[in-house]
C-alpha cells in the first residue's frame, strides 16, 4: 500500500526548489505580459518593474516569417520566465531575450553576418578613407617574447 507522507529528502528537494524559484523571481527578468504588435512587426514584453522591451520578429529564431495571427498567440508563462507560441512549437526564455539572444549559437552568428552586409553611407564613407589609406589595416600580431 502506498503511503501519502513525503520522505524527509523529498521535502527538503522540494523546500529547495522552492527557494531557488523565489530567487529567481527576485533575481531575473519576469515577464508579466507579451503581445505581437502587427504595425512594428515586434513582439513587446511587459516586465514586473514596469520596463518593457520590444524585438523584430525577424530576429527572433522560429518566428520568422510566421503569420501574424500566430504571433499574436504568445503565451507567459505562470512564473513570466518564458514565452511560448503553441502552434509554432516555440519557447524563448525571458532572461535570454533581456540578454539580446534571440536564438540559437548558430542564429545568432547569421543574425551579426547579415547585420555586417548592411550597407549605409557611413560604412561607404569609412570604407573610402579606408581606401584612400590603403586599404583596411593589417593586423600586426606581437613577435614572441625572447625570440
Amino acid at each position: 500500500m502506498a503511503s501519502n507522507v513525503l520522505s524527509p529528502e523529498l521535502k527538503r528537494m522540494i523546500n529547495r526548489a522552492r527557494q531557488a524559484e523565489a530567487n529567481a523571481a527576485v533575481t531575473e527578468a519576469r515577464a508579466t505580459a507579451a503581445h505581437y504588435d502587427p504595425e512594428r512587426h515586434e513582439i513587446v514584453v511587459e516586465f514586473t518593474n514596469g520596463s518593457r522591451l520590444s524585438i523584430p520578429t525577424n530576429q527572433i529564431q522560429g518566428l520568422e516569417g510566421a503569420p501574424r495571427n500566430t504571433l499574436a498567440e504568445v503565451e507567459v508563462s505562470p512564473s513570466g520566465a518564458s514565452l511560448h507560441w503553441e502552434t509554432l512549437d516555440v519557447d524563448l526564455s525571458v532572461s535570454a531575450l533581456v540578454a539580446g539572444v534571440f536564438g540559437t549559437r548558430a542564429w545568432m552568428a547569421e543574425l551579426g553576418r547579415r547585420g555586417g552586409q548592411v550597407t549605409s553611407e557611413a560604412k561607404a564613407k569609412a570604407a573610402r578613407e579606408n581606401g584612400r589609406k590603403g586599404g583596411r589595416p593589417r593586423n600586426i600580431t606581437p613577435s614572441p617574447k625572447g625570440g
